[in-house]
């Protein structure tokens, strides 16, 4: 009996089918991955085994581990040596050929010209039409191996660290005239690692997109000479009255070597100096084999000698600043050729730069610092006077606008503002205690601490822990971004680091920025509106620009209350707190002092009713003082300065503090007239005219400029004659 086969479902059907394909991909898989092992196993073995051809022992081996480790390090090294590159490299995206089509004439506040600035000093001379005895004594003293360099002379550097280690100090350097030529083009005078590592790629890069003539023709335009000159053709004219292209022997020597130090052997300065540096020039090409001595012997016997110049010596540094604010102001101007009325009191400046010369010269060793940078604000927003450092002629940077450094506790007064916004007064009761925002844990000076006391007293004895106490506790979320802020709405132009410890002072500032944020509390909560441009005109005499005219008037950044709350509190720190050599005499005073970390920056900052200035001490290679706070030298420069300014002018009060602290009231009637006391102040400001006569005649000039033409009828005057 036949039995029908019984066939399973189609529905059946369809999960064997399935289990059968993924069997099969299975299969594939594991029989593709085992050869493919296989095969790799094969073919590893076969690299083994050609390489050991080139198995090497004993000494080969050790030359080929070191050969691969130094490639291994040597590829690491090149990616270090990029990255430091990057920051350098980007200097060369400016604009670093156009040395500007400004040609700018400055006047003081009073129309007296105080020096150029742009093109109008002297045209470049081409390389191939200088004297070759100018080339020579250059190259001579500056950098004997220019031609066969590439932008560092690693032989010349050796060579100066082998002489400065003889002699015990630093009597050659060791920088490539393309090295200087690189930092006059793109970089500042400070002295710090970074900037010689820019230094040294910049070099690099100028002699990879220029030649040995155009470093040379560039270096010889760019140069400060001394004198308020830059370039050898300005310095030809200052100094000896003729073309470059006419120099002698004798004059290219002395021009030679001004390069070195211009200050120091500027020959309108210091003849004796410059005819004996311009004999160590000749010297240096005799023993460069450049020249005989039969060569030079003539100009050995006949020195250069030079035009007799007056030696007022121009406010360069402020001057510097001022040049690029006109170029930002004037560059959407057709005319370029420009006369500019600034806001430079030349009296102030010139007692400014005696107040840290002065200082410097008899403290500056015992204190171990060695710069210092000043800016005056009249209260208005003028610029009066702009120190950047100790000697121009020395080095160009500037100090005042130009480097960062921490302002210390002088930063404190953003907080305090903020705090005095919120609702606290002087007189609120805050307690000093050890405090943590985070991992950070701020400590006093002393590591002492008052307990409960008053925010004035406070911000008077300059406690770090009350600040970061306001911050954390009173100011709410966003304490930190508030500060920043506020710093930014009193006219800090620095960006502010964002961190936890900025209430005390550890985001760098510039000098400028401190005097124009303090500008504001004696303007009584409003901008300071700081300028150091009054007038812009044409040699037409068109007026192009005007302060007043086209400039917002200024706005309110700190309320009228909180801005008496500040003063009343900044007014007793020369008094009872940490600036008691700052007090001016007879004048008040208000500011606050700043002392950074292991003493490396000293700040006093601080204003009366009339004048605004900051001021500060330190190292261009932030080594530290000797223990200098902010007490000591800068409080003393600030009051050096301040009772010269003060002298026969009209006293403005301070807003907000009708009635003096009882401290400040006992040390403003103890001071008397220096007549009174049988002696002369350090600096006597000398009387042109009273305020009474200003005032008058700056009534009739107002008068006059309101006043409508008379237009008279010809035919009148014709009838009349």
């Amino acid at each position: 009996m036949h039995v029908a086969e019984e066939r399973p479902p189609e529905d059946q059907k369809k999960p064997r089918l399935k289990r059968h394909i993924l069997l099969r991909v299975d299969s594939w898989i594991d029989s593709t991955m085992w050869n493919a092992g296989f095969q790799l196993a094969e073919t590893w073995e076969e690299i083994t085994i050609f390489f050991r051809r080139f198995r090497v022992r004993g000494w080969k081996k050790l030359f080929f581990e070191v050969l691969g480790e130094g490639m291994t390090l040597g590829t690491a090294g090149f990616v270090l040596l990029l990255a430091l590159a990057q920051p350098a490299f980007e200097e060369t995206k400016k604009d670093w050929r156009n040395h500007g089509d400004f040609a700018v004439t400055f006047l003081d506040r009073y129309g007296n010209l105080i020096g150029h600035r742009g093109i109008i000093h002297e045209n470049s001379v081409p390389i191939d039409e200088l004297p070759d005895h100018l080339i020579k004594a250059v190259l001579a003293t500056e950098d004997r191996r220019f031609f066969e360099h590439f932008g560092i002379d690693f032989l010349g550097l050796a060579r100066a660290m082998s002489e400065n280690a003889r002699a015990g100090t630093v009597v050659q350097g060791g920088s490539t005239l393309t090295q200087q030529l690189a930092k006059n083009l793109f970089l500042t005078n400070e002295r710090s690692i970074e900037r010689k590592i820019k230094e040294a790629f910049l070099a690099l890069w100028l002699e990879a997109n220029l030649t040995k003539k155009e470093i040379l023709s560039l270096y010889l335009d760019r140069a400060y000479m001394g004198g308020g000159t830059f370039g050898a053709a300005a310095a030809a004219q200052f100094y000896f009255g003729k073309p470059l292209t006419e120099v002698n022997l004798a004059e290219s020597a002395m021009l030679a070597g001004l390069f070195k130090a211009p200050a120091k052997y500027a020959p309108h300065v210091n003849l004796p100096a410059a005819r004996a540096r311009a004999n160590e020039v000749l010297s240096n090409m005799v023993q460069g084999g450049i020249m005989t001595e039969g060569q030079v012997i003539a100009a050995r016997r006949n020195p250069a000698s030079v035009i007799d110049r007056d030696e007022a010596e121009a406010p360069d540094f402020f001057l510097d600043w001022a040049f690029d604010e006109v170029q930002r102001i004037a560059a959407k101007f057709k005319d370029h050729t420009l006369v500019v009325r600034t806001t430079i009191d030349t009296g102030l400046q010139k007692a400014a730069e005696e107040a840290v010369a002065a200082n410097l010269r008899e403290y500056g060793e015992s204190y171990n610092v060695k710069q210092g940078a000043l800016v005056m604000i009249e209260n208005g927003g003028a610029v009066r006077a702009m120190v950047g450092g100790r000697d121009y002629g020395e080095s160009q940077f500037n100090r005042a606008s130009r480097a960062l450094r921490q302002p210390g506790s002088s930063f404190k007064v953003y907080t305090y503002s903020l705090a005095m916004e919120s609702g606290l007064t002087p007189d609120s009761p805050i307690v000093d205690a050890p405090i943590s925002w985070g991992n950070w844990s701020p400590h006093n000076y002393g590591n002492s601490y008052a307990g409960r006391i008053d925010i004035k007293t406070a911000l008077a004895k300059s406690i770090n822990t009350i600040p970061v106490r306001l911050a954390k506790d009173k100011l709410g979320p966003g304490a930190i971004d508030k500060i920043m802020a506020e710093a930014k709405k009193f006219g800090v132009e620095t960006p502010i680091r964002k961190d936890v410890t900025i209430p005390i002072g550890t985001s760098e500032v510039t000098v400028l920025d401190q005097a124009t944020a303090y500008a504001v509390f004696p303007a009584g909560g409003l901008q300071s509106r700081r300028h150091g441009i009054g007038q812009i005109t044409n040699y037409a005499g068109d007026i192009l620009y005007d302060f007043e005219r086209d400039e917002p008037a200024p706005e309110r950044v700190l309320s009228e209350t909180a801005a008496a709350y500040m003063n009343q509190m900044l007014t007793r720190v020369p008094y009872v707190g940490t600036a008691r050599r700052a007090a001016v005499d007879g004048v008040l005073t208000g500011g606050k002092t700043g002392t950074t970390q292991a003493y490396r920056d000293a700040w006093f900052c601080g204003f009366t009713g009339n004048y605004t200035a900051a001021v500060w001490f330190g190292n261009d290679d932030y080594t530290s003082s000797n223990n200098m706070t902010g007490g000591s030298l800068p409080a003393m420069t600030f009051k050096a300065l301040m009772d010269y300014a003060h002298q026969g002018i009209d006293l403005r009060p301070i807003p907000g503090v009708e009635t003096p602290p009882p401290e400040a009231q006992k040390e403003i009637a103890k001071a008397k007239p220096a007549e009174e006391e049988g002696k002369l102040p350090p600096m006597v400001r000398p009387r042109s005219l009273s305020a009474e006569t200003t005032r008058m005649i700056r009534g009739i000039a107002r008068m006059l400029d309101e006043a409508k033409p008379i237009v008279l009828d010809p035919q009148k005057v014709a009838s009349v004659d």
